[in-house]
């Protein structure tokens, strides 16, 4: 089983590597990253709803141990240590790029000459609506989608914290009820997360092309 884990998670991130990369260009790519994307989801969802049944089975069965409880605490603080060092490694990036590399670029500390010889008329200001190249972008606010994403993710953790209380009182009718809505505040925050991307790729102009136009012509 854990192979197919394996598998599945490869293909999830090539699908979604190609559909990103092809999202404006179309063709190809992007047809067979869709289907590479959807054959991994697929997996994975098959994988998980097994997994979730021979946990259930066990525990209906009464061979739930001390040993599966430590195996269950091990895993989630592996999960938990991925989570905080993967947000870690994009929070690391906006402090190099808004604290390090946009005002080095700006000739901030003795970077006088960078700024002069590469880019002159580049202005270091935050946020970065117009990149050293001269590409200009348009900032997300914080209001709008970003701002009722993120009280749905407030919310589904207050409800998940709820259903927690709930089984530690053995109220098996408030636990499912508390569950219930947690999914269907994930669903949401899912598909909000989703029209967010696709604004910000296809009506602000945030892809990585405008990246690449930002590299210095004497590289």
């Amino acid at each position: 089983m854990a192979h197919c884990w394996s598998r599945s998670a490869v293909f999830v991130a090539v699908g979604a590597g190609l559909t990103v990369q092809h999202l404006d260009t179309g063709g190809a790519g992007s047809v067979i990253g869709g289907i590479v994307l959807a054959l991994g989801v697929a997996v994975l969802i098959y994988m998980f709803s097994g997994w979730m049944s021979n946990v259930i089975s066990e525990s209906m069965s009464g061979l739930y141990s001390a040993q599966l409880s430590r195996s269950f605490k091990q895993g989630m603080s592996w999960f938990i240590f991925s989570e905080v060092m993967f947000f870690g490694a994009f929070f690391g990036a906006l402090f190099y790029a808004r604290m390090i590399s946009v005002p080095w670029l700006g000739g901030a500390d003795n970077n006088a000459m960078t700024h002069e010889v590469l880019w002159p008329a580049f202005e270091a200001i935050w946020p970065l609506t117009t990149t050293p190249g001269g590409t200009t972008t348009e900032a997300m606010p914080w209001t709008g989608l970003p701002l009722q994403n993120t009280v749905i993710l407030l919310l589904s953790s207050i409800t998940l914290h709820m259903a927690h209380v709930s089984l530690e009182k053995n109220k098996r009718t408030a636990l499912i009820v508390w569950l219930e809505i947690t999914i269907v505040l994930a669903a949401f925050f899912l598909y909000y997360q989703a029209v967010e991307y696709a604004h910000a790729y296809q009506d602000m102009g945030l892809t990585s092309n405008r990246v690449s136009t930002a590299t210095p012509s004497s590289c």
